[in-house]
């Protein structure tokens, strides 16, 4: 069958999820990694397993996953079903909403909650419920997917998003993310004490070339994009501390890369080893004590517990704050009550 004919019957039968087209000076390159870099929340197993399936195609024609790409190759990802477009669909759900009027609205997300519509995660978000709740307004109405959305938190950190309400708001507000003249604070949980009370942290931020689910600090800003998280200890209990931090830029997964990188994970943070017990003693009761915590905190122990912008509207500066969640209050309250413990059998 030639080539062409062979495109023609499968077009009628596979329905095209992908497609990019290698630059005039492409290197040689696997067309499985060639993919790997361009496809994100896949895992370069699915892309060879799609190959051997004959759903990879290279100028139309099927391929398997060690096909070197050559200059000017069109490539493209075919399956048996269409590609799902994300429907933005109204939810009434509960939100927390501590603010609102007629430009913006904060709201304090639980952990768990997934701020915007993507892929494996179309429906229960943040946006959907927001949908719902601002229908009447023109800005969610559209086909916007994130609907005044200027910035968001991670689904396992808790705490202050602010939300635009009309065009105009989400412009300025954008603006002032652009600008970093937004305050944003977190509280967070790390492994390890700190030599100085306080200090900041440097590095270019980028996927992790060997696992694209999470972020990789580049000491030397070869790769990434600059990144600078301030920091200051508000205290310590011997093994793990707890801080204040405040961002200069707004990277994805910033605190939790940062934190990585200068041997500080976030409490229980799994992605990011965090999940493991780094520091401590080698008794059965620290463990099991340390194993306690995970328990009651599902999650990396991150809260964006304050945020503070120029309203849109009147120019002026207004500021918001929140309370610690009771998830990491109560890990918090354990590690203060081992530490007595500790110093009373001293």
């Amino acid at each position: 069958m030639e080539e062409q004919d062979f495109f023609q019957q499968e077009e009628q039968e596979l329905f095209e999820h992908y497609n990019f087209k290698a630059d005039p000076g492409q290197g040689p390159m696997r067309v499985d990694k060639f993919l790997n870099d361009r496809i994100t929340n896949i895992s370069r197993s699915k892309i060879q397993a799609a190959a051997d399936a004959g759903n990879i195609l290279v100028n139309r024609k099927p391929v398997k996953s060690n096909y070197k790409i050559k200059p000017n190759d069109e490539v493209s990802v075919v399956m048996e079903y269409p590609k799902r477009e994300i429907e933005l669909i109204p939810e009434n759900m509960h939100l927390n909403i501590i603010y609102e009027d007629e430009d913006v609205l904060l709201v304090n997300k639980e952990a768990g909650m997934v701020v915007h519509p993507s892929f494996g995660h179309y429906t229960g978000t943040l946006i959907n419920g927001l949908t719902y709740y601002l229908q009447h307004l023109p800005l969610f109405k559209g086909e916007d997917t994130r609907p005044g959305l200027v910035h968001r938190i991670d689904k396992d950190t808790s705490g202050l998003l602010v939300i635009a309400k009309n065009e105009v708001a989400k412009y300025n507000l954008g603006k002032q993310f652009f600008d970093h003249s937004i305050e944003r604070k977190y509280i967070a949980l790390v492994w390890g004490n700190f030599d100085q009370p306080e200090g900041t942290i440097t590095g270019h931020i980028g996927r992790n070339p060997k696992n694209r689910k999470v972020m990789h600090v580049f000491p030397e800003g070869e790769q990434g994009k600059h990144a600078v998280t301030h920091y200051k200890v508000l205290e310590s209990f011997d093994y793990i501390s707890m801080l204040e931090l405040k961002l200069e830029t707004g990277r994805t997964h910033q605190i939790r890369a940062h934190m990585k990188y200068v041997g500080h994970p976030l409490f229980g943070d799994a992605e990011y080893g965090g999940d493991e017990i780094i520091k401590g003693t080698t008794f059965t009761k620290y463990k099991q004590f340390v194993q306690n915590c995970f328990a009651i905190l599902h999650r990396q122990a991150l809260h964006a517990k304050s945020l503070g912008f120029v309203h849109p509207r009147s120019g002026e500066w207004i500021f918001f704050d929140s309370e610690i969640p009771s998830d990491m209050q109560a890990v918090i309250e354990k590690w203060r009550n081992y530490l007595q413990f500790r110093k009373e059998e001293i």
